[in-house]
């Protein structure tokens, strides 16, 4: 079964509490892709999750540590994480670029899945920038040089819009969806869901690998509870990874 490294949905948030004239301020950690990283291991993959403010420590800098992975999930955290290290940043110390190992590791037949999200893709006032990185090159899709949020408060449902091994035979009937990152098919990929008009599951190919963009997130907000809940939610994800990393997809796995 496919070896699969899952990296990003986690987030700190820092409130302020205004009571009249007193204010004081809380603090959190929250990781978002709990039902994701069980629907895969539930299907018998092997998940490394690493939180996105882990990425400097644990994200491998070399060819050889991205080699036991069969597919990398990156969702909903931006590139800096990726380019920006403690050393380089803080010290002005050269290091590895991250995006440029995913992209080689792609080129070489890694898979590649990028979840849309607030920090995927250009993202919220183009602050996740992907597309200014050599990553973007191995992605299925082309991405906007500005914020591309396309937000759908009042919900809306996926078409699929073409026949694949990765959608064939699941449920024609998708939960609503509450927003997505705006992006464009790129030459030769495939366009497999579509959500108001919008790419929303693109699959394709780069050098003897596989990528993939789906373009709504894994987890709310723009993922409802009922999206999660859906049957055909861990059976989309178990396929896509399978197909992603070159193993029986479906009825044939």
């Amino acid at each position: 079964m496919p070896h699969v490294l899952v990296v990003g949905e986690s987030w700190f948030t820092h409130s302020v509490h205004q009571k009249g004239f007193d204010s004081f301020f809380t603090s959190e950690y929250v990781e978002g892709a709990q039902v994701f990283l069980d629907a895969l291991r539930d299907r018998g993959h092997t998940v490394t999750y690493v939180p996105a403010h882990e990425i400097p420590s644990r994200v491998p800098t070399t060819a050889e540590g991205l080699e036991p992975y069969d597919v990398v999930v990156i969702s909903d955290v931006g590139a800096n994480s990726f380019q920006l290290t403690p050393e380089t940043f803080a010290r002005s110390v050269p290091s590895p670029d991250r995006t440029e190992l995913l992209r080689a590791y792609v080129e070489r037949g890694g898979g590649l899945l990028m979840v849309g999200g607030y920090l995927s893709f250009t993202g919220i006032d183009a602050k996740a920038r992907w597309g200014r990185t050599l990553l973007a090159a191995a992605l299925p899709v082309g991405l906007h040089d500005r914020d591309d949020r396309v937000e759908l408060p009042a919900g809306a449902a996926p078409t699929v819009v073409t026949g694949h091994p990765v959608v064939d035979g699941m449920d024609g009937t998708w939960p609503d969806l509450l927003g997505l990152n705006e992006v464009t098919v790129r030459d030769g990929a495939d366009l497999l869901v579509e959500c108001t008009g919008h790419p929303l599951l693109v699959v394709g190919g780069y050098g003897a690998g596989r990528s993939a963009a789906f373009t709504s997130d894994l987890a709310p907000h723009w993922a409802p509870p009922a999206f999660l809940d859906w049957k055909g939610y861990p059976e989309l994800w178990d396929r896509l990874v399978r197909w992603l990393a070159r193993t029986p997809v479906g009825e044939d796995a």
